[in-house]
């Protein structure tokens, strides 16, 4: 059956034109579809990568290279190089810890009714509750700690202890975001994303920003503790595991002689460089290359760093190892001793031990439970703080303890629910001023009445202490000026400072 050209032209415009953009260009009716395709492609990936592309940065120490994370000035001259923090999910009581209030014993049993505005769960609520532990003052300070506490208690007066904290929440996850990331939202970079992104790394073999949880239990949030959100992606922390293989399949399956495997790295970085040179401007692809490189590196660095075989006996017992309670966290506090004295920056240590993912979470019997968390992490603490005190590392190290909210003075059975008006925080090492007790709750312990600090204060303090100013800690994304510390007034705790 023949076939009218002229015919078929009136019958399908779209083929006849076509045909004419082919006589034009040269292009086959395939190679069309082809360029076109290529064009919405590059138009799309335009879009995604306008930020990366076109984001304006800061000159200072809040400058960071896409493609690497060489150390940068900070600000102004540090206290403190480094920071371990150490995240007690669930909400520690300050009233049975850090806070003590003899008026609980007073009105025992009272339920003050404008306490009930910040109760999570106001049909449980019953009255005030007298803390069931005993208070003494320590070291010549004279801090008063209770008895839930007795190894910390040793290093009072190495301790900047902040009694007047205050959230926005009382809601777990809201909380714990904020703590981490100053926001209550999930998706915004980590406080030691921000740290990574202004100071970078003094180690060229290790991560910048390591995170250590129970690798036996799910923490709560997951990942979202270490995110670098909208922060180049080589920003975000990375998980160690504290037993066995630090990072799972870091190993080759097969043993090769160091000249293949000097070679074959080589080739694979060339390879990668041209990949990346062909495709600029994308963050998470620079972000992926240098982490494939710095694993390359970390088969030797990551497992000498975390191997605690190596440290004496009286180290072990030091941080409570020899305690089947306390070892799991005790050693996660060696460990992050053993990344600090290498240039990691920062060190996260999350205590999701048993029962739970929530462990400071004390709603059914606040001496029984309370009594078991400080069982399994006082020990590790203090031994951490004396560890880094007599290696003269803490005056370069900044520990920062405490969850995200505390805990109310009323009873909810055996128990207290979440309290988020005021609780309690400790600062110790690089430039904190030790011995020190800033700011004062009420009578009771439900509400921060002197000295208020809010979160944004806190990192702002943090901040400081590694030189860096929060005010000029800044990038861009999506046409705003992002901070750590957000768009409220934030300050300098200068008080608890050296």
């Amino acid at each position: 059956m023949s076939i009218n050209p002229d015919q078929e032209r009136k019958d399908n415009p779209r083929r006849e034109l076509l045909q004419r953009q082919t006589v034009r260009t040269g292009l086959g009716r395939r190679d069309f579809f082809g360029h076109m395709g290529n064009g919405l492609l590059g138009t799309a990936l335009a879009g995604l990568l306008t930020d990366d592309l076109i984001s304006g940065r800061p000159a200072d120490a809040a400058v960071v290279s896409h493609q690497g994370l060489q150390p940068r000035l900070p600000h102004v001259e540090p206290g403190a190089t480094s920071v371990i923090q150490l995240f007690m999910t669930g909400g520690p009581s300050q009233v049975d810890l850090f806070d003590p209030k003899p008026a609980l014993v007073k009105h025992e049993g009272e339920l003050p009714r404008a306490f009930l505005d910040n109760v999570e769960s106001v049909g449980r609520a019953g009255g005030l509750l007298p803390s069931p532990f005993k208070f003494t003052r320590h070291g010549q300070s004279g801090m008063p700690m209770s008895d839930a506490i007795p190894h910390l208690a040793q290093c009072a007066d190495d301790i900047a202890l902040i009694r007047s904290m205050w959230t926005d929440s009382f809601d777990h996850l809201a909380a714990i975001f904020l703590m981490h990331s100053g926001r209550t939202r999930n998706l915004s970079p980590s406080l030691g994303s921000w740290v990574v992104y202004g100071l970078g790394s003094d180690n060229k073999n290790l991560p910048a920003y390591v995170a250590l949880d129970d690798p036996h239990r799910q923490i709560l949030a997951g990942k979202s503790n270490w995110q670098a959100g909208f922060l180049p992606p080589i920003c975000q922390g990375t998980r160690l595991r504290s037993v066995g293989a630090p990072i799972l399949h870091l190993n080759a399956e097969k043993e090769f002689p160091d000249p293949v495997l000097e070679l074959s790295r080589d080739l694979l970085a060339t390879l990668a460089r041209e990949h990346r040179d062909a495709r600029g401007g994308q963050a998470e692809l620079n972000a992926r290359i240098a982490s494939y490189e710095l694993a390359a590196r970390m088969q030797i660095s990551a497992t000498q760093a975390l191997d605690i075989s190596q440290e004496t006996q009286q180290t072990h017992d030091l941080y409570g190892l020899n305690d089947k309670v306390s070892a799991s966290y005790g050693r996660r506090c060696l460990m992050a001793r053993r990344l600090i004295e290498r240039g990691v920056r920062i060190v996260q240590i999350y205590m999701n031990c048993d029962p739970s993912d929530n462990p400071w979470d004390h709603h059914g019997n606040i001496k029984k439970e309370l009594s078991h968390s400080c069982r399994q992490t006082d020990k590790s603490v203090a031994g951490l703080l004396k560890d880094l005190k007599q290696r003269g590392l803490l005056e370069q190290t900044l520990v920062v303890w405490g969850g995200e909210f505390g805990r109310l003075p009323l009873s909810q059975g055996k128990g207290r629910d979440h309290g988020a008006n005021g609780f309690s925080v400790w600062l110790a090492g690089g430039g904190v001023q030790g011995g020190t007790i800033y700011g004062a709750t009420d009578e009771f312990g439900y509400h921060a009445v002197e000295n208020r600090a809010s979160v944004h204060d806190l990192h702002a303090t943090i901040l400081h202490c590694l030189g860096v100013d929060h005010e000029k800690l800044v990038y861009k994304h999506h046409g705003l000026e992002e901070q750590l510390t957000g768009v409220d007034p934030a300050r300098v705790v200068k008080e608890i400072l050296s």
